[in-house]
């Protein structure tokens, strides 16, 4: 065939490479004769399985059935369709050629056999049509054979198989029919369809049509739902290919089929409730289903998430939420994995959402009289888990609860009562009789008994949510006082108060190197995220903040510390910055004058600045993702999902890993998103601040006293004296902090249009810091242009050389052409010269002459074809010598079985040359 042709060069330069490839090249050559020429049905078929055996187990013999063995198997799969041993051998021949030798060890810049072969394959649409026709075929090996050659195609080429596919009339009907059929053909249709809607909009949407739904939990029904096997796995697969970003298929499917038989499979059958690794798969492939139908189609149509609310209002209607707690809450039993990922999904039911809200609010677990509400529950994992993940998915479900839900927030932040300090040292066990508000306090404050930051950090991150966007709940939780850890050391303590003194205690345990189960590395990060959301618009909290002195140095400290991480500094900074922009105290020792001036003397504005440039800077700020996102479920990924069990906690003893999964997964894209708006405007609101001189004198000058005897005229005269030197003065220090805000401003990259106005020292300093830095781009740009002149330069060169070779060779071109142009006018000249004399005769071509040249010729081709016919049939007798030696070896006559053949062969021949 035609394509095959183009591919024999590519593979002529990789078959000698192998020590072996010369001898499967022509053992895969004889091999492919024999299959075409062979007389005997048998020897075709021997052949076939040999050459089955040979490309199923050498690379080099692969690519030698690359260079010329498709015309021969796609030709036996076209005409010899009756021969069913032929045609099975041929097509798993090509399934063959098309799979990856697992242990043959293949280089990255050496040719693929595999991939170039269902390159080869895959080019023409007919060879696809073609193996979708024997589908239809009724032997049980051809349609098996079939499935798995084109799922070999879809693995190596898959645009150009989905391409085919959707040309082809009726080619994914014909496929979604192997879905009814036996259950070995059935399961290789079910994971070709898997792979071809993974991406293929238009497939998926004639996948669909096709009544896809029906099947699928047909089979999900037939293999027993999440105790089925893998094949239960592949069901569901595919239909998150169909779910995913599809609101019109998601619609689909909740009016026709509806959501109980998805709900139905995630209900825990039995007394023991165990969790096979491929039951834990299966169970989370329908929770990546729940998840899908959770978001809808929001994906692809942003502004329309209609879907995605109908179908969390469905799913709660068939007590969803029941499931979910059940897996997630209720069977502590059940793997890590499984329970996060029922986590996540009641956080995604929840959020958004009210009346699902306000469904979790009123749930409660347990029987009586040990019933405890829901919300609890969860918290209490929270505070116990020792899993990473599990914590991460829990606070999930907090974080969507209270998200634009000021009145759950309250409802929770009203059971913030301080228990007596009898309860505080009370063993994490008795906390089943206490509230929200009360157990949340007790793992805030749990730190106390032993030093063990983790759970305080845990119980943080809820409180956190809890206060974000809500000023009510903000001012209610600074009112709270907690009972000192021993009476000697005082009174109660402001439950913000202590929140600073875990944060001390973090940085300096992180300092000294001590890394032990509290976890420095996100530990601080945890309690900055909480005080900064907790100081944002609320100058109740600022002032309660401030109002213990040591709290501002030691965040300056913090800000400055360089053994801190890059997101504790920064954090810090923002923290620092909430203290300028939602300051509303009186107090000259307090206000935001005199915290900007702090921040000036002791670390620096265009230090300070940097503190938030380097964070935006860092990995995990940069690398921000939202809550979750995550990939499709696939069997590989499944498979590695539920053997997980939680985080290496060895990670956590590097204090300086940044990335750890703790961070990346609670300081998420919405947090980092409003940390960038808060540092617009404190960089904002600090220039003002520091380009502004006092408001208020707090002390009056002796100077402005009149002294005794002092006439008024001098009293004046005084006094005038002493106002031009303080205005003097007044000017100089303005001047000088323009020019400073506008340095830092352009250092922090954040302009700021109030500073257009300053006096005029200022001006010139922005302009020379203007013309420095434009200076540096233009030097660069020069530098640029003379790089693309000297590349220019050599190119033209280069083609000046050879617009010079091409012009001489014209000029010699051209003399050569005015020569023969001379001497055919001359011949000319002549020839016309003995026309006119009449020298010329003119001549008769010699008929006879002529038939005897072409007589002379026609014998000579014919002559020559005989030899090449004598040297066939010399190879031919060759092969008879051979056979008959074989023959009688073997004991058979054969004279007797070569008797009549030569007499029957020639009756033909010699009733033609009667005829004629």
């Amino acid at each position: 065939m035609d394509f095959v042709s183009k591919y024999q060069g590519v593979v002529g330069r990789f078959i000698g490479n192998e020590n072996s490839s010369t001898n499967d090249d022509s053992y895969v050559e004889r091999l492919l004769d024999r299959i075409s020429n062979a007389v005997l049905a048998d020897d075709r078929r021997n052949a076939m399985v040999e050459l089955q055996s040979v490309v199923a187990e050498s690379n080099s013999a692969q690519l030698a059935f690359g260079a010329m063995g498709f015309p021969v198997l796609l030709k036996v799969l076209k005409e010899d369709r009756d021969d069913v041993e032929m045609v099975r051998g041929a097509l798993e021949t090509l399934v063959s050629a098309l799979s990856p030798i697992e242990h043959a060890k293949i280089s990255k810049n050496e040719v693929q056999p595999a991939l170039m072969n269902s390159d080869l394959l895959s080019r023409e649409v007919d060879n696809i049509s073609l193996l979708l026709d024997l589908l239809s075929e009724e032997d049980f090996y051809v349609r098996y054979y079939t499935l798995q050659l084109l799922t070999a195609l879809l693995t190596n080429s898959p645009n150009r198989l989905q391409e085919a596919i959707l040309t082809i009339p009726r080619g994914i009907t014909r496929l979604m029919d192997m879905l009814m059929d036996r259950e070995v053909i059935r399961n290789e249709a079910l994971l070709l369809l898997t792979y071809l809607t993974r991406e293929a909009e238009e497939i998926q949407k004639i996948v669909v049509f096709e009544g896809a739904f029906e099947k699928i939990f047909s089979i999900i029904r037939e293999e027993g739902g999440s105790d089925g096997g893998v094949v239960v796995q592949d069901c569901l697969e595919l239909l998150n290919n169909l779910l995913r970003n599809s609101a019109s298929n998601q619609v689909l499917l909740r009016e026709t089929i509806g959501f109980d038989p998805l709900i139905s499979i995630l209900k825990l059958r039995g007394s023991s409730y165990k969790f096979t690794q491929q039951k834990t798969t299966n169970l989370l492939c329908v929770l990546d289903t729940i998840n899908l139908l959770l978001h809808g189609g929001q994906q692809t149509d942003p502004g329309k998430n209609s879907s995605g609310l109908e179908n969390k209002a469905v799913l709660v209607q068939k007590k969803i939420l029941d499931h979910l707690l059940m897996l997630g809450v209720e069977s502590q039993w059940a793997p890590v994995a499984l329970r996060c990922m029922a986590l996540r999904c009641i956080g995604d039911l929840v959020v958004n959402h009210p009346k699902n809200r306000d469904a979790l609010a009123s749930k409660v677990l347990g029987e009586e009289p040990d019933v405890e509400a829901a919300l609890n529950s969860i918290l209490r994992i929270i505070l116990r888990t020792s899993s990473v993940q599990e914590f991460v998915a829990a606070d999930y479900v907090f974080k969507s609860y209270c998200e634009d839900n000021p009145v759950g927030q309250s409802m929770l932040a009203s059971t913030l009562i301080p228990q007596p300090h009898s309860m505080v040292n009370a063993p994490m066990e008795d906390d089943v009789r206490m509230s929200f508000g009360s157990m949340l306090l007790h793992g805030l404050t749990e730190s106390e008994r032993d030093g063990d930051l983790e759970t305080c950090c845990r119980a943080a991150s809820v409180l956190s949510h809890l206060l974000k966007d809500n000023v009510q709940c903000k001012e209610k939780v600074v009112q709270i006082e907690l009972e000192a850890p021993r009476p000697t050391l005082g009174g109660p303590e402001p439950l913000m108060h202590r929140m600073v003194k875990y944060l001390a205690l973090a940085s300096s345990m992180s300092k000294d190197g001590r890394a032990n189960s509290s976890g420095p590395i996100y530990v601080q990060p945890i309690i900055l995220k909480l005080l900064v959301i907790w100081l944002s618009d609320c100058p109740r909290a600022v002032q309660c903040f401030l109002d213990s002195n040591p709290h501002l140095t030691y965040l300056l400290e913090l800000v400055s510390n360089e053994t801190a991480t890059v997101c504790a500094r920064g954090l810090a900074a923002v923290l620092l910055g909430e203290c300028v922009i939602y300051n509303k105290i009186n107090d000259s020792k307090k206000n935001a004058f005199s915290i900007v001036e702090a921040i000036s003397q002791k670390i620096g504005l265009t230090s300070y600045f940097l503190k938030f440039d380097d964070m935006q800077k860092s990995l995990l700020f940069a690398t921000a993702k939202s809550a979750f996102d995550r990939k499709p479920l696939t069997r590989s990924t499944a498979a590695s999902m539920s053997d997980i069990e939680d985080v290496d906690e060895n990670e956590t003893a590097d204090h300086k890993s940044e990335d750890h999964p703790m961070l990346v997964m609670v300081l998420d894209s919405q947090f980092v998103s409003f940390v960038k708006g808060l540092e617009a405007r404190i960089r904002e609101q600090i220039v003002d601040i520091y380009s502004q001189p006092k408001s208020q004198v707090a002390v009056v000058p002796a100077e402005l006293e009149q002294g005794s005897g002092e006439s008024d005229k001098e009293y004046i005269k005084r006094l005038k004296n002493f106002v031009e030197k303080q205005c003097i003065e007044i000017q100089d220090l303005l001047r000088s902090n323009a020019t400073l805000a506008e340095g830092l401003a352009m250092t922090g990259g954040v302009g700021s249009t109030k500073l257009e106005h300053r006096s005029s020292s200022g001006s010139d300093r922005v302009l020379i810091e203007t013309l420095r830095k434009d200076l540096h781009e233009v030097s660069q740009r020069v530098e640029t242009l003379r790089a693309e002149k000297a590349r220019i330069e050599e190119e033209a060169s280069s083609h000046q050389n050879s617009a010079m070779k091409l012009e001489s060779d014209l000029q010699s071109l051209s003399a050569a052409y005015n020569s023969l142009e001379q001497a055919n006018f001359q011949l000319e000249q002549e020839v016309k010269a003995l026309r006119n004399s009449g020298a010329v005769p003119v001549q008769v071509p010699d008929i006879e002459q002529i038939k005897a040249e072409a007589r002379e010729e026609a014998q000579k081709e014919s002559e020559g074809e005989l030899n090449d016919l004598l040297v066939c049939l010399g190879q031919e007798q060759s092969k008879v010598e051979k056979l008959s030696t074989r023959l009688m070896e073997l004991g058979e006559d054969v004279d007797k079985l070569l008797e009549g053949i030569g007499d029957d062969m020639g009756l033909p021949e010699d009733d033609e040359d009667e005829e004629e």
